[in-house]
């Protein structure tokens, strides 16, 4: 602790992340203390207000409003809670499974350690975005089936990290000097190999928190993730303005069926000019 703080104090743009990083947890953990009004309440007399900075902005609402009237700083302030349990409940998970993996794959070897290999080179293979979206589009969305879903499909990078870690620091002198003595396979994994390779594990994961929350805003943008108004982007989901028509399918003409609505491209528009 002694060295990060000494880290921080050296590094003005460390400083300034941290300071950040802290005022968005805080603003997350005491919402109801924080937010100026309750996320969910709709004045449709108070719709459409423009940020305080901008002409006929007001202090009341600092970022403005939505369609509804609610307050937007509000439901960003509230919607910072789901998103950032999710990035962080989601590295919990990858990172132990990660881990775990790893360590049987680096120790034990031989058929086992190529398998777990070549399903994380498979997994690789597909984009992590775009396999959350397969999974999630056949198990279903909701915030419980994202945090899983996000977390069992994240292991590969920590497995390859600690793998990689744990070969090089199972040959080490005081290893094989605790193997000498009679330290069983645990012991040695728990008090000799794990705290020696878990710098690089912290680091990747404070990397994936946020990796995973920019994958959650994507599920939800989409409606495949947590519904809102629980998180930063179903928040805004509602502010997209489009209008429908209603157009025939392809085989309305033969099968009598009901036009359908579809989303029209036109332009959209500054509500606050």
């Amino acid at each position: 602790m002694g060295e990060l703080w000494h880290s921080l104090r050296r590094g003005k743009a460390a400083c300034l992340g941290a300071a950040i990083l802290l005022v968005m947890v805080l603003s997350a953990v005491l919402a109801p203390v924080v937010a100026p009004h309750d996320p969910l309440q709709a004045e449709i007399t108070k719709r459409l207000r423009p940020p305080v900075w901008r002409e006929k902005g007001a202090a009341e609402n600092l970022l403005g409003s939505d369609q509804l009237g609610r307050d937007v700083l509000s439901r960003t302030i509230y919607g910072s809670r789901v998103s950032l349990m999710v990035g962080i409940i989601a590295v919990l998970i990858s990172g132990i499974l990660g881990v775990v993996l790893g360590m049987v794959s680096a120790f034990q070897g031989g058929r086992l350690d190529a398998l777990i290999m070549r399903i994380a080179d498979v997994q690789l293979a597909f984009p992590f975005i775009l396999l959350a979206i397969a999974v999630v589009a056949v198990v279903g969305g909701g915030l419980l089936n994202v945090i899983l879903i996000l977390g069992v499909t994240g292991w590969v990078s920590y497995a390859r990290v600690v793998r990689s870690q744990v070969l090089s620091v199972k040959e080490k002198e005081y290893v094989e000097a605790a193997r000498a003595l009679g330290s069983r396979s645990l012991v040695l994994i728990f008090r000799q190999i794990l705290p020696n390779v878990m710098t690089p594990v912290i680091v990747l994961a404070t990397f994936n928190v946020a990796s995973y929350m920019v994958a959650e805003a994507s599920l939800t943008f989409l409606g495949l993730g947590v519904q809102p108004p629980s998180t930063w982007s179903a928040t805004g989901c509602g502010s997209t303005w489009t209008h429908a028509f209603a157009t025939p399918s392809n085989g309305q003409a033969v099968r009598g069926h009901t036009p359908f609505a579809l989303p029209s491209p036109s332009g959209r528009r500054d509500p606050w000019r």
